[in-house]
């Protein structure tokens, strides 16, 4: 079977954002306060569970200059629907954008003035549960089982007790998401259900969306459920992006009937294990990177090698791969407030196969532990750490000047102690190569790398990203790159 994913994700570089947090508009609070003042959280204070700050799309649609700036080329955004909680993932109308954000009508103004600007985005698609507000889960809770909804949910007693003061003396008595009760689970062997969501997925895609970012769908086993959910997408668009929130060995979602990638979590856990040495606070480590062990360059390659097996390449290359979420901890917070560890990280995210994706604030250093910490206020700039930022900028520069960092093969070249070297060569001209290295010690390190196993003899390098210095030696049948690299730094060559 020939495997078809779209072309633009493999050359993107996304930016994640959590509209409550990302930019306020202040025309549109001015607004809601005409009618009733808003009881909105202090921008910079520390975010809480429940609280809003007020962020929205056009505050997103003021700041669209800046991303283009950056070199953003795609916006994926956690949940903007109808709910009542500041992050959404608890739905009440699927057609209805959220009126904190702005409602349809401010969301239309974004995304034509991003797709001017060549910026695509992709929505969240929170399609296991909803909210206690979704119309047919609240008929379910005033008319029992009379409902004519009652079989879209799966209810086990009636009448729902989704309000219980006591939620241990009285858990849910229908199936929810994680035994929330706010988070009702719909019931997707039900045609209706079915359908329902088909026709959400696809409104938007002909809305304009460029695709859909999946929230937990291992979580929906109805047969067939996500091969037809693809059918119907790239029947509308082919080049719609459709991407999954899975943490784990993705291979049963990515055999190009279902997803064209994952959120590649399984590369967040490699980079932070290798990253962590002497600055990891496994304090705000998510539950699924409890188990991190820290690795030296050896295990690391061993790790990434293993990643890089276990899909075909055009999967690879629209895999979208993180340093962190709205769901983790910051990866700056994670490995102790370091920044020359940041910039590291940042080289291997924008130097692996596939779509780099910045969570919003990571390229000026938003600091934060677990959720809701990690959903802090975009900062004003005397706050912005400049230099990691310049780093982002070089980097997203680099990914689309060097074609080669997006669908070029990638080679172990050098993995000892903390010392990692690796190349992406391309694959119909082997003399279009980078070598990347990294030094995760605290000395400089000079290391002679051999080519003559992946390039041709007789190319000459010269450093185009970092600090470092190289030059080449060469013998008849022999090429060596002499590579110098400062402590806790990077260098790409070409």
């Amino acid at each position: 079977m020939t495997i078809h994913t779209p072309d633009w994700v493999k050359h993107a570089v996304f930016y994640q954002i959590f509209p409550d947090r990302f930019a306020r508009h202040p025309g549109l609070v001015e607004d809601y306060e005409t009618m009733s003042p808003l009881n909105l959280e202090p921008w910079d204070a520390p975010p809480t569970p429940h609280g809003y700050k007020g962020g929205n799309l056009r505050g997103v649609t003021s700041r669209l200059d800046y991303l283009k700036d950056l070199g953003i080329t795609a916006i994926y955004f956690t949940p903007i629907f109808q709910s009542a909680c500041n992050h959404r993932y608890h739905t009440f109308d699927y057609f209805q954008v959220d009126p904190l954000l702005g409602g349809n009508e401010a969301f239309f103004e974004m995304l034509h003035a991003a797709h001017a600007r060549g910026i695509r985005v992709v929505l969240d698609g929170v399609f296991n549960h909803t909210g206690r507000g979704f119309f047919q889960f609240h008929d379910i809770v005033e008319n029992g089982f009379q409902s004519p909804w009652s079989n879209w949910f799966k209810v086990r007693q009636f009448p729902l007790n989704a309000y219980a003061d006591d939620p241990k003396e009285h858990p849910p008595n229908y199936d929810c998401w994680w035994n929330l009760r706010a988070l009702p689970t719909l019931n997707h062997d039900n045609p209706a259900v079915r359908e329902y969501i088909m026709r959400v997925a696809e409104h938007w895609i002909r809305a304009g969306i460029d695709g859909w970012r999946l929230d937990v769908p291992e979580m929906i086993t109805a047969k067939n459920f996500w091969q037809e959910f693809r059918q119907r997408i790239k029947t509308i668009n082919p080049d719609a992006y459709i991407v999954g929130e899975v943490w784990v060995d993705a291979r049963s979602w990515l055999d190009g009937e279902q997803f064209d990638g994952v959120m590649n979590y399984l590369f967040t856990k490699a980079a932070l294990s290798f990253l962590g040495h002497e600055h990891l606070d496994r304090k705000v480590l998510h539950d699924n990177f409890k188990d991190l062990n820290l690795v030296d360059a050896a295990t690391y390659a061993r790790t990434i090698e293993n990643i890089l097996a276990l899909y075909p390449k055009e999967i690879l290359w629209t895999q979208l791969n993180l340093l962190n979420s709205h769901d983790t901890a910051r990866f700056l917070s994670t490995v102790g407030i370091n920044i020359h560890i940041a910039k590291l990280g940042a080289l291997l995210l924008f130097t692996f196969p596939g779509a780099p994706c910045i969570y919003y604030g990571d390229e000026i250093g938003l600091e934060g532990h677990a959720d809701p910490d990690c959903r802090r206020g975009f900062p004003e700039g005397k706050n912005w750490k400049l230099e990691l930022l310049e780093t982002y900028k070089k980097l997203i520069a680099l990914r689309h000047r060097e074609p080669v960092l997006s669908t070029g093969h990638y080679k172990t070249l050098v993995a000892k102690d903390m010392l990692y070297v690796f190349a992406r060569v391309c694959a119909h001209n082997p003399s279009d190569a980078i070598i990347v290295a990294t030094n995760n010690s605290a000395s400089s390190v000079e290391i002679s790398v051999p080519l003559e196993h992946c390039l041709p003899i007789g190319k000459n390098f010269s450093i185009i990203y970092g600090d470092g210095a190289c030059d080449t030696e060469r013998s008849s049948d022999c090429q060596m790159l002499r590579l110098k690299i400062p402590p806790f730094g990077g260098v790409c060559a070409k």
